[in-house]
């Protein structure tokens, strides 16, 4: 017999909440990891101890590619984040389950285009159409978090 599980793990929206935030940090986990390896074959290191150990002082210097990855994690952090945020608190306001997967779904899915247009350089406006899709939930669930505590401020 198992163990009776915490309240919020019963919440359908929360663990579709959980769910996609888990795949988000697992891509910012992974825009890192590239960052690390295009730093490593174009030699282009961010402190001079990992220049030296890797070949000299020549190497601490910028790379546009390098930044181009840093750029595309920064923009990540800078939106991923708040989602997090916004997410959570979404959950617990009781929506309904499937208005709110499509909520997180489409987050998810226009921050992963996101990436992949900006570090893959794909034609204009691929990134900032997914950019902007993304946040079409992020506002929504932004507007119902204030409409239901509105009435505590």
């Amino acid at each position: 017999r198992a163990a009776p599980s915490p309240k919020m793990m019963e919440n359908q929206v929360f663990m579709s909440f959980t769910f996609y935030s888990t795949i988000l940090i697992l891509k910012m986990y992974v825009v890192a990891i590239i960052t690390g390896q295009v730093r490593l074959r174009k030699k282009a290191f961010a402190n001079p101890e990992d220049a030296l150990r890797n070949g000299g002082l020549q190497y601490y210097r910028e790379d546009p590619d390098v930044e181009r990855c840093r750029r595309a994690h920064r923009n990540d952090m800078e939106n991923i984040f708040p989602f997090l945020f916004l997410g959570a608190i979404y959950s617990l306001l009781d929506p309904s389950p499937t208005v709110a997967r499509i909520h997180f779904f489409i987050f998810c899915a226009g921050r992963i285009v996101h990436t992949i247009a900006y570090l893959l350089q794909l034609k204009a406006p691929t990134r900032s159409v997914a950019y902007s899709v993304a946040q079409l939930p992020c506002f929504s669930m932004a507007l119902q978090i204030l409409l239901a505590t509105t009435p505590y401020w």
